[in-house]
């Protein structure tokens, strides 16, 4: 569904989906500035905020429920616990039933003013319109590993990522329809939207930093879902395992010559020892490991998708209070 105008007084609507995972000090701030964004696009629009709690450990939840109390266009997702930044996105998606989602982080680095821009380029036609970072305030380290990542995952994925794109984006119904179809459990919802295809741009923009709290993506956060994004769209590691044997074979056989030649031709040069041998085991040992290991991942991706598990659990949904119908009166 595209953003052509319906008929008078039936509006679309546009929801905005907020993962929160301890973000208690950045919810309010978050709110008051998303809805004086949103006001510019209440004449065209109906505008709906869900926020997804994903098992947060501070008192993000309460502040989440007074929210709903005091803004009927709130939804409050509680998840049985947590289950990581994809799966509240996808809680979100799922729930959302609107003419386009937009997908926003909850710690004020996107800033929600870009939402705008999302929504011009929906209107001129496009079915996702994604944010791509220009600048980020960020650290060095992270910095280069983002660089790294995206540029390792644009060589070796079967799908084109926009570069230095996150899950900030608008998505057309027709899309998170589709995007509903797919139940992997190990989720890169950004190279999902790529796969699905249908017309999209991107909107450059200046990330900020984060507003409160700390981030919910460490190291080891950082590193699985970098796995995700390289597992689940690319086969590169089970060809690197075949290429990286083939070499080992090659220089394998070079050895051979080598030793045969100096048996042959320098007999008296052969110095005997284990320490070459030794070397070699613990070597070809290693690349044993290192292949078995690529292969577990795949294979564990396997098994744990084939248990057909739900992707999450979720405790509560509270909704905005619908009025009641108006029944017209049977007494003249």
């Amino acid at each position: 569904m595209t953003a052509e105008a319906h008929p008078a007084g039936d509006k679309k609507t546009i929801t905005y989906i907020f993962p929160i995972y301890n973000e208690a000090g950045n919810i309010a701030l978050l709110h008051e500035t998303v809805s004086k964004v949103a006001e510019e696009l209440t004449d065209r629009y109906h505008v709906e905020f869900v926020y997804v709690d994903d098992g947060s450990k501070d008192d993000s939840l309460s502040r989440l429920q007074v929210l709903a109390d005091s803004d009927d266009r709130v939804t409050v997702i509680e998840l049985a616990r947590n289950f990581g930044h994809q799966m509240a996105v996808t809680a979100g998606l799922d729930l959302a039933d609107a003419d386009a989602v937009i997908i926003m982080d909850s710690d004020m680095q996107d800033p929600p003013k870009v939402s705008l821009e999302l929504v011009e380029q929906w209107e001129r036609g496009y079915e996702v319109v994604y944010a791509q970072r220009r600048s980020r305030q960020d650290t060095a380290f992270k910095k280069l590993t983002a660089s790294a990542f995206y540029w390792f995952l644009r060589k070796v994925a079967s799908i084109d990522i926009p570069r230095n794109t996150g899950d900030f984006r608008l998505i057309d119904r027709k899309v998170v329809d589709e995007l509903r179809k797919f139940r992997e459990r190990d989720r890169f919802l950004r190279g999902l939207v790529s796969y699905i295809g249908f017309r999209q741009t991107g909107v450059l923009f200046d990330r900020d930093e984060r507003h409160a709290g700390i981030t919910g993506y460490p190291l080891s956060k950082m590193l699985r879902f970098a796995a995700d994004g390289i597992l689940g769209f690319s086969v590169a590691p089970l060809r690197l395992i075949s290429r990286l044997g083939y070499f080992i074979s090659f220089l394998s056989f070079l050895g051979i010559l080598y030793v045969a030649g100096v048996k042959l031709f320098a007999p008296e040069t052969a110095v005997p020892g284990w320490a070459f041998i030794t070397i070699g085991m613990f070597f070809l040992g290693g690349i044993q490991i290192t292949m078995l290991g690529v292969l577990g991942s795949y294979i564990g991706r396997t098994y744990a998708q084939s248990q057909g598990r739900p992707l999450y659990t979720v405790s509560s949904v509270r909704t905005p209070a619908k009025p009641a119908p108006v029944t017209k009166s049977l007494v003249p």
